[in-house]
């Protein structure tokens, strides 16, 4: 369900060739790699996706501005990838401009950010392995854990923590020349929803279908790939969902196989858009994870995150059976909540759990049909590339994540309460208008074998009890 967030800069977009106004800076980010006998730190760093940069000449005038190509730059799509440049950024512009702030062992995502061109909403980022390829994550018969700091996320906004099949070189091997920027700029997005908001896709410019609904006008193109959701939340609601692909790796789709919302193609398109989600307060406990001492994770406070992907056979190339969640908080380790909703059994997922799942909430089972967890288990054994973001909908208004949806059903029907929030609180404008200073920390990755990477995170931070280092806090107004 991560889908890309809106971008107001008025020069925002993608290129494929390499700007030199300023040179590229990437945030540092550590990533733990644990076994049984212990955890060796090694320095990645992350990469702004490349939707989010400025895209030029060359010199200084913009290829697309306002949602609308320069003609005499882009008369085609070939043309418009030769013609136009991919700008960097130095630390400070992933700050000042896009909300970016390395911060310790981890990175702080800001919501609005106000610049001299117009307004900054959210951001992506990618892990990389050095500077010119992705870090590949093979994750069956392995947990990943990570920490996160959801206080100041109101209903309406997720922070998503994630895998995607993309390419390791951000597509600029398949691209013909036409893509000389890559994985340093942060080329090459795709996820489950088959995006159609990408610029450029395998290198080519995504022409514009003009006769759209959407506002602004998206390409004619999607860019489809398996997706692995470990932690879409606010501090009111949290799920985790793999989405299988009947396709390998990132897929330029075109027409039906898009699964185009809007067309009612949504289950003919070839990613499982749905996903198996789990979702405590849609699995019917209410008072599992949300704001203080009520609840029995409180998303108000510092929170470790376990996602173990578990083999049939306890190999690396045993087929995927169970993707199992834990949380880590207070020095305490916390089991997922069952599901309390009849007819469906189970605290993980499970092929069983999501068959049980889709039967009783009335859901098409688009899951099994992709491939179910063999299939998404077969990506995860491909290899997968961290994403981490910070968004609002201007689709759903993430209602599918911690409201009523969909609208057209009651909310007693079981499925369809899957958070506390109202209906009307996430609309885009709402939250940018009310809380610009909403902002998430991830920090402390690891990666490991079953049952190595959890622990003390003051051990993992330095010694000091506060993972940044230095106690520092989100400031200001307490988000609800």
């Amino acid at each position: 369900m991560a889908r890309c967030v809106a971008l107001a800069l008025a020069a925002g977009a993608l290129g494929q060739q390499m700007g030199t106004n300023e040179q590229e800076q990437h945030p540092p980010m550590p990533l733990w790699t644990c076994t049984a006998s212990g955890c060796t730190k090694e320095q990645k760093s992350l990469t702004l996706d490349a939707n989010w940069r400025w895209i030029h000449n060359g010199q200084s005038t913009n290829c697309y501005k306002d949602s609308e190509w320069d003609a005499s730059l882009c008369p085609d799509p070939t043309t418009c990838s030769k013609n136009c440049y991919l700008e960097g950024a130095s630390l400070s512009k992933y700050e000042s401009s896009y909300g970016v702030s390395a911060q310790g062992n981890g990175v702080e995502l800001s919501f609005v950010t106000k610049t001299k061109y117009g307004d900054n909403f959210g951001s992506r980022l990618y892990m990389l392995e050095d500077e010119n390829e992705y870090k590949m994550f093979k994750l069956k018969n392995r947990e990943f854990t990570i920490s996160v700091d959801m206080d100041h996320m109101p209903c309406g906004l997720n922070g998503a923590v994630y895998f995607v099949e993309m390419d390791a070189d951000g597509g600029k091997s398949k691209s013909g020349g036409l893509n000389a920027a890559g994985a340093k700029y942060g080329t090459g997005y795709c996820d489950a929803q088959c995006p159609h908001d990408m610029k450029f896709i395998d290198g080519e410019a995504n022409v514009l279908d003009w006769n759209s609904t959407h506002d602004p006008p998206i390409g004619k193109y999607g860019a489809c790939c398996a997706e692995m959701d470990i932690w879409e939340a606010n501090s009111r609601a949290t799920a985790y969902t793999p989405h299988p692909c009947s396709v390998n790796g990132t897929y330029r789709c075109d027409g039906v196989e898009c699964g185009d919302n809007e067309k009612d193609q949504r289950y003919d398109g070839v990613c499982d858009k749905d996903g198996c989600d789990f979702n405590s307060y849609r699995m019917g406990d209410k008072m599992f994870y949300g704001r203080h001492m009520d609840f029995v994770v409180d998303s108000a406070k510092e929170l470790t995150v376990v996602t173990q992907f578990i083999t049939e056979d306890g190999t690396d190339s045993g087929e995927l059976v169970d993707i199992r969640r834990f949380y880590v908080q207070d020095g305490k380790v916390v089991p997922n909540s069952n599901s309390s909703i009849a007819g469906v059994h189970g605290n993980s997922i499970t092929d069983s759990l999501c068959n049980e799942m889709k039967t009783v909430f009335g859901d098409i089972n688009d899951f099994k049909r992709k491939g179910g967890l063999k299939g998404i288990g077969e990506a995860l054994e491909r290899g997968m590339v961290l994403v981490m973001s910070l968004w609002d909908d201007s689709l759903a208004n993430m209602l599918w994540l911690d409201s009523d949806y969909p609208l057209d059903e009651p909310a007693s029907k079981p499925g369809v309460a899957r958070g506390p929030c109202l209906t009307t609180t996430g609309k885009p404008s709402y939250l940018r208008e009310k809380y610009p200073s909403a902002a998430v920390k991830y920090y402390d990755i690891k990666v490991g074998t079953i049952g190595s990477t959890y622990g003390s995170t003051s051990a993992n931070s330095g010694g000091s009890g506060d993972p940044w280092g230095d106690d520092r806090r989100l400031k200001g107004e307490v988000l609800v």
